[in-house]
């Protein structure tokens, strides 16, 4: 695949990161959170309890806050820093509170604070009459427009992907919700002894189909018509999920962990490729600013290094491994025994 002779990563972190300020604007705009933690450190739970919010955003909006420097997590219980403490409290001398709250009507700051409340996504791009990510998806015209916006972020990221992937001689990759085929095409481009097949719920096979021929990759490179979370074809080796797994709250991820262990043989492999915090969720930055767009625009967020050991392990798998590729992805890699 062709390569850039420059590094998007900042311009990957502009778009990505486009929703934490106005998450800060809402917290501070309508929850006043940084107040009321002020004389009560407490757990997400209670957070959750007082404040009256949803644990999925709520779990978001405190990572952003760790990883900005605003409150610390001790023993998950989460205390204010001095930096919060002196300038986003309401009643020290140096409060900036209404400095923020003056955007608090800003459309995606009503938007975040739903979601805060609700656990709901907006619609994507928070437009009014845009449905919600997954449901819009199953709409040929939303499919098709997202699809190319998933692809044109792989054009670079699938490159690095390949390289770092580790996939045995004579593998058959099944590449999960793929959207364009653009990393299944990546592999097979970097491996002429690897074969590959792209899963994709209806309209998207089809946009897959026509990018992967565009790419001249169709003999190489298959489209299996299906829902992931039916069931997952047998005869595949590794199974890749790139950009998939963090659309989703953990029991639709623990249906797709269970599902690809069913199917894949003994020594075969699971591959993660996403955004992932660090085990302590502290950031990186960018990764939390990246977890505030998904929460508010689909089912999930961004999950750490641990987290994501965890629900592997809980679904049998071994060996798990961790390693960056790209503009803050990794891949997290297990093994079937």
């Amino acid at each position: 695949m062709l390569e850039p002779t420059t590094d998007p990563t900042a311009l990957f972190r502009v778009r990505d990161g486009i929703y934490a300020a106005d998450l800060l604007v809402a917290a501070v705009g309508w929850l006043d959170l940084f107040t009321w933690l002020s004389d009560r450190p407490a757990d997400l739970e209670t957070i959750c309890d007082g404040l009256h919010l949803a644990a999925r955003p709520a779990d978001v909006m405190l990572t952003l806050f760790n990883a900005q420097g605003l409150v610390t997590n001790e023993g998950g219980v989460f205390s204010l820093t001095d930096l919060a403490r002196e300038h986003l409290v309401t009643g020290s001398p140096w409060d900036l509170g209404p400095y923020f709250a003056s955007l608090r009507e800003r459309p995606m700051c009503r938007d975040l604070r739903r979601v805060l409340e609700t656990g709901e996504p907006a619609g994507w791009g928070s437009r009014e009459d845009e449905d919600a990510w997954a449901e819009a998806m199953a709409r040929e015209d939303f499919a098709r427009s997202f699809t190319a916006a998933m692809d044109s972020r792989g054009a670079y990221l699938a490159a690095a992907v390949a390289r770092k992937l580790d996939c045995p001689s004579g593998a058959r990759l099944l590449d999960v919700a793929g959207g364009s085929g653009v990393y299944a095409c990546a592999v097979v481009d970097e491996r002429d002894d690897v074969e590959a097949a792209v899963l994709e719920r209806p309209p998207v096979d089809r946009a897959a189909r026509a990018a992967i021929e565009q790419r001249g990759m169709a003999d190489r490179v298959a489209v299996i018509a299906g829902d992931m979370f039916q069931g997952l074809p047998s005869g595949y080796d590794v199974h890749l999920y790139s950009h998939v797994l963090h659309d989703w709250e953990v029991p639709a991820i623990e249906t797709l962990l269970a599902n690809s262990f069913a199917v894949l043989p003994p020594g075969g492999r699971i591959v993660i490729h996403d955004a992932h915090l660090d085990a302590g969720k502290t950031g990186p930055l960018p990764v939390a600013e990246y977890s505030v767009l998904l929460m508010a625009s689909t089912e999930g967020k961004c999950y750490s290094v641990d987290e994501m050991a965890a629900l592997l392990a809980a679904a049998g798998f071994t060996g798990v491994r961790h390693g960056p590729t790209a503009a803050y992805r990794s891949l997290v890699v297990a093994d079937r025994p």
